[in-house]
């Protein structure tokens, strides 16, 4: 061998080498480069807002968020918190500060957030657009059939009522978009003025409810939290 030649393979050799431990300087933990540059770490997280610190129940060991568009996806929610809140203090011995549970009322469940004052007064053009009827009188209600213990199989929640959970630390976030349109659905039918009737539907939600931007981003914010997602 001439020394020529094997000059010039201990050249690419060295380029080799070289060029090997850059690609392996590139990827040493903590993100280093052979430049000393820092990479950008890759896991995604979602940003907090402080609007959403009620979901944050400090004593929480376990989060259930519900989601429900419809009059039976409500009782069916309903039922199944009741079954969750139970089955945790009997089997686990687990209290209700123990257990963080929201149900989410948008669009056709919304109106099941307010309370029969506001069923008594506007039950029909609220079902209209809800698409219920009674199951007793086959007409609109005049009350909240979901704060009704006496319908028994009639209704989804088999007797428990909306507000029995609520007592218990059971949260309902109410969707202010579907409030807003079933208060203009409200003053198209009775000519009345959109604003006042949203604010009465907004003053009747009472203690444990909560009005939220929008049902469909407390659904969201809720499972980036930590909610597991149950839909209704």
């Amino acid at each position: 061998m001439s020394e020529q030649n094997s000059l010039s393979e201990r050249r690419s050799f060295l380029a080799r080498l070289s060029a090997g431990l850059t690609a392996f300087a590139a990827v040493l933990p903590g993100g280093g480069t052979a430049q000393g540059q820092s990479v950008a770490p890759s896991k995604w997280q979602p940003e907090r807002h402080e609007k959403d610190d009620w979901l944050d129940k400090a004593s929480s060991k376990h989060r259930l968020v519900f989601d429900t568009t419809t009059p039976d996806g409500l009782g069916e929610a309903i039922a199944f918190t009741s079954n969750f809140i139970r089955v945790n203090r009997s089997d686990y011995g687990l209290q209700n500060d123990d257990l963080a549970v929201v149900i989410v009322v948008r669009h056709r469940s919304t109106p099941f957030a307010y309370n029969d004052a506001i069923w008594a007064k506007y039950g029909t053009p609220m079902a209209s657009r809800a698409q219920f009827t009674d199951p007793k009188t086959k007409i609109a209600p005049k009350v909240n059939v979901y704060n009704a213990a006496d319908y028994g199989p009639q209704l989804p929640n088999r007797g428990t009522t909306l507000d029995s959970l609520l007592k218990q630390g059971v949260q309902l976030a109410v969707c202010q978009v579907a409030t807003r349109g079933m208060a203009g659905t409200i003053a198209e039918a009775i000519g009345g003025n959109t604003d006042a009737i949203y604010n009465e539907l907004v003053a009747s939600i009472g203690s444990g409810a909560r009005m939220v931007p929008a049902g469909i981003v407390a659904v969201n914010r809720a499972q980036e939290r930590g909610y597991s997602f149950v839909s209704a």
